[in-house]
């Protein structure tokens, strides 16, 4: 079961404005690589299922958050049906993304009061996301619509919490220009989880990363 309420999640992506994203199916590996980011600051984690046996992987990643990671909030990314979900929250997950909007993921989240943030496009998406539930919803693709996008939406419902994955990078350029236009967070993936030159993911490096972003936002929010 959730360690956070939907509320307690909320807060905190709106208190540190970013969400890393990471999959990897060895267990160690990603053990590695959430103690990169929770060295960096973050106290969010998006473990996306996209690979085979990925819920055995977030159970072990879960249950080592829990004992050595204080304060570390795992959801997970990339679920697309309410099963999933609900095996996924089974498992511990504090909160739930998806690429699309889903109404049966809705109801199996909000059953247990646990966030849930659909991928949506449009004004309408969105707005249905919200009568669902929806307490931030995901900007997906962010790099397609970009920041005017989030503007001309922020326009009509100030009250509309974005937090756009894809096409976000860890520069002060990148950031500014989402910050600036209205997000409430945003989701990090590949531009963070940087690897050196023999392909290993480059912990120093994504830890130096994440510390950058969360001051950068932080300025940002001010």
């Amino acid at each position: 079961m959730a360690q956070y309420s939907r509320i307690e999640v909320a807060q905190t992506m709106e208190k540190t404005g970013l969400v890393p994203l990471f999959f990897h199916p060895d267990i160690e590996t990603s053990k590695k690589v959430l103690k990169a980011c929770y060295d960096g600051g973050a106290r969010l984690m998006e473990f996306t299922s996209r690979g085979d046996f990925a819920f055995e992987v977030f159970g072990k990643l879960q249950k080592y958050a829990m004992e050595e990671l204080p304060g570390m909030i795992l959801g997970v990314g990339s679920v697309t049906d309410a099963a999933a979900a609900s095996l996924y929250m089974q498992l511990g997950a504090n909160f739930i993304v998806t690429p699309v909007l889903r109404e049966d993921i809705a109801i199996v989240c909000n059953r247990r009061k646990v966030l849930w943030s659909p991928g949506c496009g449009t004004l309408t998406e969105i707005a249905k996301a919200e009568e669902l539930g929806c307490e931030i919803v995901k900007l997906f693709p962010g790099g397609i619509y970009g920041p005017d996008f989030v503007k001309a939406i922020k326009g009509p419902c100030q009250w509309t919490s974005i937090m756009p994955t894809g096409g976000v990078s860890p520069t002060k350029e990148n950031l500014t220009s989402w910050f600036e236009a209205g997000v409430t967070c945003v989701g990090m993936g590949s531009k963070l989880m940087v690897k050196d030159a023999n392909g290993n993911y480059d912990l120093a490096k994504i830890t130096a990363l994440t510390k950058t972003s969360l001051e950068t936002i932080s300025a940002l929010k001010k």
